[in-house]
């Protein structure tokens, strides 16, 4: 591993899909590695031998690891990934390729289809909210329109 602190997400038995997946949304990214559980470590997590255990793959530059751990944790709101978008065009590209559960989107938060938080905004946010209406108005969005905050200054 390249960084010295690394986001491990846990799924069920979702670590290659999901790794296969962020890694066809963010360009510059690739599946680095994947380990399978052996006879012992199977038994140890109850999951049949062969089956995939990490997949260490990497998001434009940032590394990650994939763990299929079984059904005992799930992701939370608690943790989320902050995707810093240079445009519009960026964030309606992020936004449709990870958006999956339209009920739990607010203010440029959105859940893939594996249940992750990603926040999806534009790099200069903190100048964009600037006044009182133009934060009123990020309240009022699912998906991040830069325009409409422009506009609300």
């Amino acid at each position: 591993m390249n960084n010295k602190i690394f986001p491990c997400l846990w799924f069920d038995r979702e670590a290659e899909e999901a790794a296969k997946f962020y890694t066809s949304v963010f360009r510059n990214s690739k599946i680095i590695t994947t380990t399978r559980y052996d006879a012992s470590s199977a038994k140890a997590a109850g999951l049949p031998e062969g089956t995939v255990m990490t997949v260490i793959f990497e998001l434009d530059g940032m590394q990650f690891m994939a763990l299929n751990g079984g059904p005992l944790f799930k992701f939370s709101e608690a943790i989320s990934f902050v995707v810093n978008c240079k445009d519009q065009e960026e964030i309606d590209y992020y936004w449709k390729a990870l958006s999956a559960h339209p009920e739990n989107e607010q203010c440029g938060w959105l859940k893939d289809k594996f249940g992750l938080s990603w926040q999806i905004v534009p790099g200069n946010l903190g100048e964009l909210i600037t006044s009182p209406k133009a934060t009123a108005k990020l309240m009022d969005m699912k998906k991040i329109v830069i325009d409409e905050l422009k506009n609300a200054q």
